[in-house]
C-alpha cells in the first residue's frame, strides 16, 4: 500500500483544485509536501487552460503551516533554501490560473495563512482560525506574510496579528477583511463560485482585470 501523496491535484474543465493532504499531520507542509505543490503549480502554469484555482485543505484543516519538526532539524543553510523555495512557490500561485480561491477549513496558521493571502480570494467555514504564531516561538514567517498581510489588511491590523500571534477566528478575520466571506460549505461555495467566474468571463479577461488591479493603487 503507497502513502498518499501530500498534495492531490483534481481538474474539472478549466477550474482546478489542489488539496493539501496531511490532515494526521495537520496538513503541515515539509519540503516533500512543497515539492509537491510546486510540481502541481508548474503543471498548471503550463497547461494554461485553467481560469480558476482553488485550493484547500484535506480533513477539515486548511494548514498548520511548515512542518516545525522537520524545520529544527534542517542546518541554517537547507533551511534558508526551505524558506526560498516557499517563497518562490507562493509566489508562483497566481500564476496558475488568473483567479485563484482559498476555501478554508480550520486552522489556517503560519505558512498555510501564506499560501492564503498568496490566492486572490478567501473564504472560510465558521470554526476556521487564522495565525502567524511566529512571534511566540522566537521565529518570523519566510514566505512572504510579513509583505501580504499589511497589503491586504493594513499594517496596524497585521502588526497586531504578527506581533502578537494571537488567534483569531472566522468574524474576526472577516471584520478585518482577511477574508472575503464566511460559508458553512465552503468548498462548495468556491466550485460554485469558480464555475460562475469561469462562465462569464474568458481567461485573457481575466488576466486583464487581474493585471488592472496589480497596476493600479488601492485607496483604503
Amino acid at each position: 500500500m503507497t502513502d498518499s501523496p501530500p498534495i492531490l491535484l483534481d481538474e474539472e474543465g478549466r477550474i482546478a483544485t489542489l488539496t493539501i493532504n496531511r490532515p494526521a499531520q495537520m496538513n503541515c507542509l515539509t519540503r516533500e509536501a512543497m515539492s509537491a505543490l510546486e510540481e502541481r503549480l508548474n503543471y498548471l502554469q503550463h497547461c494554461g487552460s485553467t481560469s480558476v484555482l482553488i485550493i484547500c485543505g484535506a480533513g477539515g484543516i486548511f494548514s498548520a503551516g511548515a512542518d516545525l519538526g522537520e524545520v529544527a532539524s534542517l542546518d541554517p543553510e537547507t533551511a534558508l533554501k526551505f524558506s526560498r523555495l516557499g517563497q518562490k512557490i507562493l509566489g508562483s500561485i497566481s500564476g496558475a490560473a488568473p483567479v485563484t480561491i482559498a476555501a478554508i477549513d480550520g486552522y489556517c496558521l503560519g505558512g498555510g495563512l501564506d499560501i492564503a493571502l498568496s490566492c486572490d480570494l478567501r473564504y472560510a467555514t465558521p470554526g476556521s482560525s487564522f495565525q502567524h504564531p511566529g512571534a511566540r516561538r522566537g521565529i518570523i514567517t519566510g514566505w512572504g506574510g510579513t509583505q501580504r498581510l499589511p497589503r491586504l489588511i493594513g499594517r496596524d491590523e497585521a502588526r497586531r496579528m504578527l506581533l502578537s500571534g494571537d488567534r483569531i477566528d472566522a468574524a474576526e478575520a472577516l471584520r478585518i477583511g482577511l477574508i472575503d466571506g464566511i460559508e458553512p460549505d465552503v468548498l462548495d461555495f468556491a466550485r460554485r463560485l469558480a464555475s460562475g467566474v469561469d462562465a462569464a468571463s474568458t481567461s485573457a479577461q481575466l488576466l486583464e482585470i487581474r493585471r488592472a488591479l496589480d497596476q493600479r493603487p488601492i485607496l483604503r
